[in-house]
């Protein structure tokens, strides 16, 4: 084995006894045991396997001191990435603060805001946040919350099952609990044994062109024409949508600037011209100011405005499926590639980072499917 591999150690951070430590991982090695057996009151602990001193700045130092030009030292998980999210809605600690709760109601830690506030936390992804790692911790008011260990998690994760809480949920609140001890507390992987459970791979829902266009055609007026040909057109999400300003839409070069989508990311997406036009007579008639599509005071449109729209539209149409914002999303990466798009412009559409996320819309199209012919067609039944 190459040796230079044998001379390697990674830090990690450990919380034994109630104290935060420094972990020491290494492969063994005789010169790289001697110099971890000479740091100050080292000790070893089996359950993380590996080498373990108190976590002070003085034992960083000696760490790096001691090992300089030995043993190439992985900071990785040590040091993790701080690199802040831009967003145009950064979270603020006094948005929590202000919060009117029962007098024996266990808050949720001032650190635990802070740490959402200083990474610019998307608001509902830290108000999801905030709300799972209250319930958890409510359930443990009795306890400090550096005592509650993987068993009492597990406990009331199996709760949660019990009472027939979707995966997604209890995904979310594991993510909860794990940003509380492993990013505000900087234990990375304190619970990495706590299973999650199985993803249910649901095939997307999607509604044929004949619906989507039955759909567009009731709409009450050009304004909501706009918004619901708009989510099928470009395939935006929801809260893309009401993000867009009037500078986001590039009529010279016929694309819309998604600007900090999902995951903070900003893509390129197309610009009918048959939507364009409709955008413009919208544009005369309701003259909106910063937004696209703006409440009557000027703000934001709402989320539940685009929702009802849709359903209303969609029940005035004689469609008795439950038709939602992100369906039309899904129907126009269905419909593309029924028409031949290639899978990895679409992918670039949508914004995905993988494309086996972009994969799922091959199980929903149907014409390749159309092609097969069922066995039962072999038969001379009639």
């Amino acid at each position: 084995m190459d040796s230079s591999y044998n001379k390697n150690i990674t830090l990690k951070h450990l919380h034994i006894n109630n104290e935060k430590q420094i972990g020491i991982k290494f492969y063994p090695n005789k010169l790289v045991q001697t110099v971890v057996k000479g740091l100050p009151n080292v000790k070893w602990s089996n359950e993380f396997g590996m080498a373990y001193i108190k976590n002070t700045p003085a034992n960083l130092n000696l760490i790096f001191t001691d090992f300089k030009g030995l043993a190439w030292i992985n900071c990785a998980g040590f040091f993790p990435d701080v690199k802040t999210k831009i967003n145009n809605n950064p979270v603020k600690v006094s948005d929590y603060s202000k919060r009117k709760l029962p007098a024996d109601y266990r808050r949720c830690p001032d650190e635990f805001l802070q740490k959402l506030e200083l990474k610019q936390y998307a608001v509902n992804t830290a108000k999801t946040y905030v709300n799972l790692f209250e319930r958890f911790i409510n359930h443990y008011k009795d306890k400090e919350l550096t005592h509650i260990n993987e068993n009492d998690i597990r406990n009331y994760l199996q709760l949660l099952i019990q009472q027939n809480k979707s995966n997604s949920y209890v995904n979310q609140m594991i993510n909860s609990i794990k940003f509380y001890y492993e990013v505000v507390l900087e234990m990375p992987n304190r619970f990495y044994s706590v299973e999650r459970p199985f993803k249910r791979e649901a095939l997307p829902k999607v509604i044929s062109l004949e619906e989507v266009q039955t759909i567009i055609k009731n709409t009450n007026n050009i304004k909501h024409k706009c918004i619901v040909s708009l989510l099928y057109s470009a395939g935006l999400r929801r809260s893309e949508l009401l993000n867009l300003k009037l500078e986001d839409i590039d009529s010279k070069r016929m694309v819309i600037n998604v600007k900090n989508g999902k995951g903070n990311k900003d893509r390129l997406t197309i610009l009918s011209p048959t939507v364009l036009n409709d955008l413009r007579i919208y544009y005369k008639q309701w003259k909106p100011k910063v937004y696209l599509f703006e409440s009557p005071n000027r703000g934001k449109y709402s989320p539940e405005s685009v929702l009802k729209i849709i359903k209303s539209a969609a029940k005035k149409g004689g469609i008795k499926k439950k038709v939602t914002p992100h369906m039309l999303r899904h129907s126009f990466a269905t419909h593309l590639l029924e028409s031949g798009t290639d899978l990895r412009y679409i992918q670039v559409l949508l914004g995905h980072n993988s494309s086996k996320t972009t994969e799922i819309y091959t199980q929903v199209a149907i014409n390749n499917i159309k092609t097969i012919k069922s066995p039962i067609e072999l038969l001379h039944l009639g």
